[in-house]
């Protein structure tokens, strides 16, 4: 292919990606990055002196060969094999994850134990039938008790909406369609599975990859090798406009820290920007019933309150979920136990205290001080540590870390695809914001991959919306099945059906 230039929007998992791979290919690539500081997008890794941690965890498990060979290609001697550990916190107890039932049962008690099994035998003889939300549907599977113990409370935090309003098809693909009957028959005959067995359920896997590093190591490294080929990686710039001038190509206005003002033409535009934002930077402008799609999608966003402490060997899971309502984080990461290289003082460590919000309201606009006090009396309510024995305290804010699916997003979502597919054949959409879409890490460079070959097939050769939740793959055309939208949590239509997925 004659050598194009392509601009790419943001420099996260999905944008580095295809800049890496379309580097290696010869075209001349430029990565605008809004951050001042780190690429990696939420999958970065934040420093703090000589400490390191996440903006969540990311654990590295793909069920996509040519992925994985990329993840060895950017970082070949720098991952780690890290066991699975992962916990739930309710009423003062930790409970095994995924739920093991003789664990569950003996720590609620024998009281709260015979309710829970009475309320599953009630569930599995008079059933809802055809559940549509997400109550119904786990209250099925568990019975009403113990959806009331281990689901309701996390997942309302994450999301900030009612059980009730969340469809039934997601929990029926993240909770994989275990019930508390298929848990003690499971416990009874376990199977055994070796660590790098990638055959089972992926909440079920007992060990991942990781970089020592964390993630960012491995994205900071990509985008070195990005500027090694030829490409550029600008940081600090946000894109406040984009043009489509007449003879096709793109004119970028690029707005640095400071407001000063630079453009930028490019023949191809990838975006891993916000559809959101993205609709309202282009111009002409879009017409008003695509614009109104594109401002009906909304975010979750995310805070990291990460407290440096000793080591008092309170836990060694990667992360607690906090289920317990009478605390406000829903999440705990301990880094150490992701790689202990992240803490570089022996007898320290470093716990990421998520909370989960909307930007703009109470929690959001707290100040840093505030948040960390609501940090350390949280960790001291959990027991996990003394609020005095927090040396210091930081605070990441994560703008849109999660594409929120109400009952109209897909509908948005389509709305604006075709118009963009329709108008811009040299506009490609990609990654978790990007298509709007709830991708983990891999399934967002998977996208990218195929946008390359795209990009340098000069044509739309592979459809980059059949990337399905479970990383198989799809060439447009070859499978009319596939929906291409990852099942989260979204809003149940107002006649009690799931929204459709586009």
């Amino acid at each position: 292919m004659k050598p194009r230039h392509i601009a790419i929007i943001g420099g996260g998992p999905a944008g580095l990606t295809a800049a890496y791979l379309l580097t290696k290919e010869q075209q001349r690539v430029t990565v605008i990055e809004a951050d001042p500081e780190y690429v990696g997008g939420i999958s970065r890794t934040v420093r703090h002196g000589n400490y390191r941690f996440d903006i969540g965890g990311h654990r590295f498990f793909t069920k996509s060969a040519e992925v994985e060979a990329l993840w060895d290609e950017l970082l070949p001697d720098d991952f780690l094999q890290r066991p699975r550990s992962s916990r739930i916190f309710y009423r003062g107890k930790f409970f095994s994850y995924p739920l093991k039932p003789y664990d569950a049962l003996a720590k609620l008690g024998p009281v709260e134990s015979a309710h829970c099994v009475l309320s599953w035998m009630k569930a599995r003889l008079k059933p809802v039938p055809s559940p549509t939300n997400f109550q119904d549907w786990v209250s099925n599977q568990f019975g009403h008790r113990l959806f009331s113990i281990f689901f309701k409370s996390y997942t309302e935090k994450v999301w900030g909406m009612d059980c009730r309003e969340i469809s039934a098809d997601w929990a029926a693909q993240r909770i994989k369609g275990l019930s508390l009957g298929a848990a003690i028959k499971d416990a009874l005959t376990p199977k055994k599975r070796s660590p790098g067995d990638k055959s089972g359920a992926k909440s079920l896997i007992t060990s991942f990859r990781y970089p020592r590093h964390g993630p960012g190591m491995m994205w900071e490294e990509c985008a070195r090798k990005i500027a090694r080929q030829g490409g550029e990686v600008r940081m600090g710039k946000r894109v406040s406009g984009l043009a489509h001038l007449p003879d096709g190509r793109w004119k970028l206005t690029l707005v640095d820290q400071q407001g000063a003002e630079s453009h930028l033409e490019a023949d191809e535009v990838v975006s891993t920007a916000p559809m959101r934002e993205l609709a309202q930077s282009i111009s002409p402008a879009l017409p008003p019933e695509v614009l109104g799609a594109a401002g009906g999608l909304s975010y979750r966003d995310f805070i990291t309150v990460a407290v440096i402490l000793p080591d008092r060997d309170q836990f060694d899971d990667n992360w607690i979920y906090i289920h317990d309502p009478s605390v406000k984080v829903g999440r705990i990461q301990n880094f150490k136990s992701w790689s202990p290289e992240m803490i570089p003082e022996p007898g320290m460590n470093c716990y990421g205290m998520e909370y989960f919000c909307f930007e703009g309201d109470g929690l959001w606009g707290s100040d840093d001080s505030a948040l960390v006090d609501l940090a350390k009396r949280e960790l001291e309510k959990i027991g996990l540590a003394r609020a005095e024995d927090v040396r210091e305290g930081v605070v990441v804010r994560q703008k849109k870390a999660y594409p929120v699916y109400d009952d109209e997003y897909a509908a948005n979502v389509a709305t604006m695809r075709a118009e963009l597919e329709r108008r811009f054949p040299n506009l490609h959409l990609i990654g978790r914001n990007g298509m709007h879409k709830y991708n983990n890490q891999d399934h967002a460079m998977m996208t990218a991959m195929l946008c390359a070959k795209n990009i340098l097939a000069g044509r739309r050769e592979y459809d980059l919306w059949s990337v399905n939740e479970d990383a198989e793959y799809h060439e447009a055309g070859s499978n009319a099945a596939a929906s291409g939208v990852r099942l989260v949590p979204r809003r149940v239509a107002p006649d009690g059906r799931a929204q459709p997925a586009t």
